[in-house]
Parts: structure tokens; C-alpha cells; sequence
């Protein structure tokens, strides 16, 4: 995805006052960044928000990283922490999506209509799953991370991981049957 070398020398130029950095980071992590929070909240706008203030968060926080760490891991665990803040915010303040509330007008094939309903019912499903489940699945899935990739934004060992992926294939099949 993107060099290591490179996001940590950037990281230690924006922590030494280069603000310009920040836009190298951004540059090489926005939609990567973007495409992780889509697939976990499901909508594109609220997904351009989070990553925003990831960015923000990561420029504010830029004293706190540290040299040798890697970027991609704490940049993740970032936007982890606001998805799961948005989640509780909109779980006690739920509203309507305009999308579901207005049918689109142009016919679509019967084919095309099936596989977005099918994926429809997918993001549903893994948007029920409980958060520590969603994001693994979502990390391992979407975004190609590995265990130990993933165990390290979630603060957690591999085997956690093994089971946290087993348990969300489970319920997704159980919701999808």
C-alpha cells in the first residue's frame, strides 16, 4: 500500500512543525482510509467525514506518535476509535436514511436488482455485527490486513483475531441464511 520509511519520515516532519507532510500522508492514505470507514459504516458522505477528522486527529496527536511506529496501524486505530463513537451516536440518536425512504425511479435489470439486494442485505449483516467482530472482519476482508495487523489496532493477540473472524462468519451466515 504504501512505503513505511516514507509515512514515518513524514510523520516526524509534521511532528517537527512541517505541516506539509500531513498533505504527503493524506495523499497516499485518504482512500484507503475512506474505503476501510465505507465498508464499516456504510455510507460514503459519513466515510469522507471520519477520514477528515482522522486527518484531523492525526495532526492534532502528531506529537504522540512514535518513531518506528508504524503509520498505517496507528492511522487505522484512529479512525476505529471515531467509527465506533459515530456508532454509539447513532445509536442513541437513529434517524431515517432519505435513501431508504425514496425508491429510485429507472428500471434496473432483474439481475442487477438481485445483486444489489443481495448487497444490501450483506452490509446490513455485518452492520449488525457487534463492533469488535465488524472491524476485524472488515480489516481482513476489505482491506487485505493481516492478523497481526489487525491484532495491533485492536490491541489484542492473533488468536483473538482467528476468533473474532470465525465468530463474524458465523453470524453473517446465520443473518444471511
Amino acid at each position: 500500500m504504501s512505503d513505511p520509511a516514507l509515512d514515518s519520515a513524514a510523520m516526524e516532519r509534521l511532528a517537527a512543525g512541517d505541516d506539509l507532510a500531513l498533505n504527503e500522508l493524506m495523499t497516499r492514505w485518504q482512500q484507503p482510509l475512506a474505503n476501510f470507514i465505507f465498508r464499516y459504516t456504510g455510507n460514503e458522505a459519513e466515510s469522507i467525514d471520519l477520514a477528515q477528522e482522522t486527518f484531523v486527529r492525526v495532526y492534532e496527536s502528531r506529537g504522540r506518535f512514535k518513531s518506528g511506529s508504524k503509520f498505517s496501524t496507528w492511522l487505522f486505530t484512529i479512525a476505529i476509535n471515531l467509527c465506533r463513537n459515530q456508532a454509539r451516536w447513532k445509536s442513541r440518536h437513529p434517524q431515517a436514511e432519505l435513501d431508504d425512504a425514496i425508491p429510485d425511479s429507472a428500471p434496473t435489470p432483474h439481475d442487477q436488482a438481485v445483486r444489489e439486494e443481495t448487497a444490501v442485505r450483506v452490509r446490513r449483516a455485518i452492520a449488525e455485527l457487534p463492533h469488535d467482530l465488524r472491524v476485524a472482519l472488515v480489516l481482513y476482508e476489505y482491506e487485505d490486513q493481516s492478523y497481526a495487523e489487525i491484532a495491533a489496532q485492536l490491541d489484542c493477540t492473533v488468536k483473538a483475531v482467528e476468533t473474532r473472524l470465525y465468530r463474524a462468519k458465523q453470524l453473517l451466515r446465520a443473518a444471511l441464511a
